[in-house]
């Protein structure tokens, strides 16, 4: 297992124009495993070849978003360890498939692509601003490409949007309760959710995936997921959503960054803390969505993004967590 915390300094920088196709290849699959915070070139493959399976046009989207990740880094004379650990494509990766699932029309691929260069250059001046704070970036970058990009497309003819996505009069909302709920798939689609997907096979294996790059990976993903639906069931929250995997993958994703990525030195209740975050993300999901419902956007990762970056930053504070 090869674990990379997402950097937040440029100190100690060092530079690698002579990166040749076999290690720029090998960073760009990387670049897809970061999604999940997994330094790991088979990880990375797993991934890749969920979303084939969904969709052959979405994989080659995903991982030409990672590759432009890796040349703009390489262009750029970015740290090498950003590069080679991609660390610069896990946030292009998600907005290359956003865009792609979100936006329909002739040009829509080449909007996705040139989302995820913008995204590379949004996260490289997020490092920056953010280098003093010792707080991950997360996946703030792709959050703000991607939903800027679906609100221009009411203001500009060639960015179309797809019919998947409609703003609703919160007036008119409707919460489904009384379906059942299918815990087994429910608990797979949360996993397939953190790369969009929804299909059995995929969501097996991102599972998979983040097991083969350590138990605990896999163990605390699975964790948080439960954690999460258990939640939300409780709360008395959609089940369509539920059955979904909606309130899942944020879950899974801080579970993973608070109890094991960006767990403290000394921090004794990192696992317990990030059973928390995995809870709270379910009441944070719920309230974006509400928030986002009159613009038709999707919440995306931005649940995580803030539980996240909460609880890091408490624990700035608090040391035993």
């Amino acid at each position: 297992m090869n674990v990379s915390k997402q950097v937040t300094s440029m100190e100690d920088a060092t530079v690698n124009n002579k990166m040749n196709w076999q290690q720029i290849f090998v960073a760009s699959f990387k670049g897809i495993s970061q999604v999940g915070f997994i330094e790991n070139t088979i990880t990375g493959i797993l991934f890749l070849l969920a979303i084939t399976i969904v969709s052959p046009l979405l994989a080659v989207v995903a991982w030409l978003s990672s590759l432009i990740a890796v040349l703009i880094g390489i262009a750029g004379k970015a740290d090498e360890k950003l590069i080679r650990q991609g660390l610069l494509s896990f946030s292009p990766v998600l907005t290359g498939m956003a865009l792609t699932l979100f936006l329909t029309g002739p040009y829509y691929w080449i909007i996705a692509l040139l989302g995820a260069a913008v995204t590379t250059l949004f996260a490289a001046a997020m490092m920056h601003f953010m280098r003093n704070t010792d707080i991950p970036i997360l996946t703030f970058p792709f959050i703000v490409v991607s939903w800027s990009t679906l609100l221009a497309s009411y203001q500009f003819e060639t960015i179309q949007l797809s019919s998947s996505l409609s703003p609703q009069n919160l007036s008119h909302f409707i919460l489904t309760t009384e379906d059942s709920i299918s815990w087994f798939q429910a608990t797979l689609n949360g996993f397939g959710q953190v790369f969009f997907l929804k299909n059995f096979i995929s969501a097996t294996l991102v599972f998979i995936g983040l097991f083969f790059a350590g138990w605990q990976f896999g163990i605390f993903a699975l964790i948080g997921n439960l954690f999460a639906m258990l939640t939300a069931f409780v709360l008395g929250g959609s089940r369509d959503l539920i059955q979904a995997g909606l309130y899942g993958f944020n879950a899974i994703l801080t579970i993973l960054a608070v109890a094991i990525v960006f767990k403290g030195a000394n921090s004794r209740l990192s696992f317990i803390i990030g059973i928390i975050g995995a809870c709270l993300s379910v009441p944070l999901t719920a309230t974006i969505t509400t928030l986002l419902v009159p613009y038709g956007l999707p919440t995306f990762t931005m649940p995580f993004v803030l539980c996240t970056w909460m609880l890091l930053g408490a624990r700035k504070i608090f040391l035993r967590f």
